[in-house]
């Protein structure tokens, strides 16, 4: 779960300084994390650390990472005008994108075998190893299967900024 970033800010350092000894003081054994938190919000003229963090305004999440698009020209030629991969791609990088190509052709929510799966994957791809994609694609998180193998399921997820724009690139191409 990624963390939320709230500033800590204090009008006077001193305050908070004798603020912070005094409650170690009283503490004990050295504080946990979370007591940590509430001593320092405590500190700042909260409650308790939810207090603080409910009368804290949010910061803007990052932006997205642009898309490499010179990568993506580079994934996108593995397929054909079909859209199925020609051939396995030698860099890992250039593998895992290509399997968000696979996964954005396979259909949402549907259950199925192995061998409903391999033919499916079959249809995707050109190069006759419907193993390695089916394997990769589960290490990568983005099909799952039961324990004993007998059922997979594409896992919805937003893909990253390169594999929505090679998505979108093969989806001109017609798939088989």
């Amino acid at each position: 779960m990624p963390r939320t970033a709230i500033p800590y800010t204090t009008p006077d350092i001193s305050a908070l300084a004798k603020s912070l000894r005094d409650q170690l003081a009283r503490q004990g054994p050295a504080p946990g994390h979370v007591e940590m938190l509430n001593i320092l919000a405590r500190a700042a003229g909260a409650k308790n650390f939810q207090h603080y963090r409910a009368r804290s305004e949010p910061l803007e999440a990052p932006p997205a990472p642009a898309a490499d698009l010179a990568r993506v020209e580079k994934v996108a030629r593995q397929f054909d005008p079909q859209g199925r991969l020609l051939q396995w791609p030698a860099k890992p990088s250039h593998q895992a994108l290509a399997l968000w190509g696979l996964w954005a052709a396979l259909p949402a929510g549907d259950a199925v075998s192995e061998a409903v799966f391999n033919g499916r994957l079959n249809a995707l791809h050109a190069f006759g190893d419907p193993a390695i994609l089916r394997r990769s694609m589960v290490s990568a998180g983005l099909v799952s299967r039961t324990s004993d193998c007998r059922d997979y399921r594409r896992i919805e997820q937003r893909p990253p900024a390169d594999a929505q724009a090679l998505i979108r690139r093969l989806r001109g191409r017609t798939a088989p």
